[in-house]
């Protein structure tokens, strides 16, 4: 859904309760609204209701967050465009949906660029981070935070993927991004962009073979049951981002700016400590619901994305950057 940017702010502004602007409305309750595509419990969506909760102890009840999970405010790349425009306040967005606006998105969006999550965590909560994160700005979006998103690997209805051939042929959901879909086509198979709620049918009916994805989005849509083969190549550890709208941002204080940055900063442990747990639940359900894990020697993948690569890592600023990120202990 693009909207006119003129009409979008307009309803942006209206959205944001004038009580942001001063005098005697200073009192009114300010509710920020929140997209999340994953559902209630989710990590991601707990970690920014922990957000806002602590926001609104700190403004003694003029600030509040209210999460919208389960993509009731639409699929991500929908609610990239009505954050940037002012209409939803905050967004929790998986990096590949930002690969087409933001090319420094795609460089943490790389196959196979991770060694850990400890390596990726070492690289996000650091000065590439910050660098990252002001890549956004330009784009009317001010970063809040970097959550994690897992191991990404391989799943489908057919067979175990264990080489390289296994992975021919398969029609594979993957994300609305270029990287992504050159990603799937490097190793042989075929790419499907389509919305994350409509995978679970589209794997019902056919239209698709498997996906990707990491234990708990994999558990909390129950893909498990139509599609029981989970193949660990670990491919993607991209992160996530936590967005505000920058038209959202600047109608708060600077003091009220402070207290939603040093609240969201402090909902990213929360957010990690959710997300071990959840991931071994994720993983013991979805097995005794069907699943059948396998290993994956991950060589052969990784040297099948040296075209990817050449591909995305084009001008020298990005390739400095996947050297920062490689020469990282």
């Amino acid at each position: 859904m693009m909207l006119n940017r003129r009409t979008a702010l307009a309803a942006g502004t209206a959205l944001a309760t004038t009580g942001l602007m001063g005098g005697a409305a200073r009192a009114q309750t300010v509710t920020l609204r929140s997209a999340d595509i994953h559902p209630e419990g989710y990590p991601t969506v707990a970690a920014v209701q922990f957000m806002g909760e602590l926001i609104k102890e700190r403004t003694g009840g003029r600030l509040e967050v209210q999460v919208f999970p389960s993509g009731q405010l639409g699929g991500e790349k929908d609610t990239i465009e009505q954050t940037r425009f002012g209409v939803i306040d905050m967004n929790r967005i998986n990096f590949a949906p930002f690969n087409n606006l933001i090319p420094e998105t795609q460089i943490l969006s790389l196959p196979f660029l991770f060694r850990s999550e400890d390596h990726m965590h070492q690289v996000i909560d650091g000065e590439i981070g910050e660098e990252i994160a002001a890549a956004f700005e330009p784009h009317d979006l001010v970063v809040l935070a970097f959550y994690d998103s897992g191991a990404r690997s391989f799943y489908n209805a057919r067979h175990p993927i264990q080489t390289l051939d296994d992975m021919k042929g398969l029609k594979i959901r993957v994300q609305q991004s270029d990287l992504f879909i050159a990603m799937i086509q490097a190793l042989g198979a075929n790419a499907t962009p389509i919305p994350f709620g409509e995978v679970y049918s589209a794997l019902q009916t056919g239209v698709v073979d498997g996906a990707e994805n990491n234990w708990p989005s994999y558990d909390s849509v129950k893909h498990y049951e139509v599609a029981k083969f989970y193949s660990q190549t670990e491919h993607s550890m991209s992160p996530e981002a936590l967005v505000m709208s920058k038209a959202s941002y600047d109608r708060l204080t600077p003091e009220d700016q402070a207290i939603v940055k040093a609240a969201a900063k402090e909902s990213v442990p929360k957010m990690r400590e959710l997300w071990v747990a959840r991931e071994k639940e994720a993983r013991a359900r979805a097995e005794a619901g069907g699943a059948v894990a396998n290993p994956v020697d991950k060589a052969p993948f990784i040297a099948a994305m040296e075209p990817v690569y050449a591909q995305f890592v084009t001008d020298a600023k990005l390739q400095d950057l996947v050297q920062r990120i490689r020469a990282m202990a």
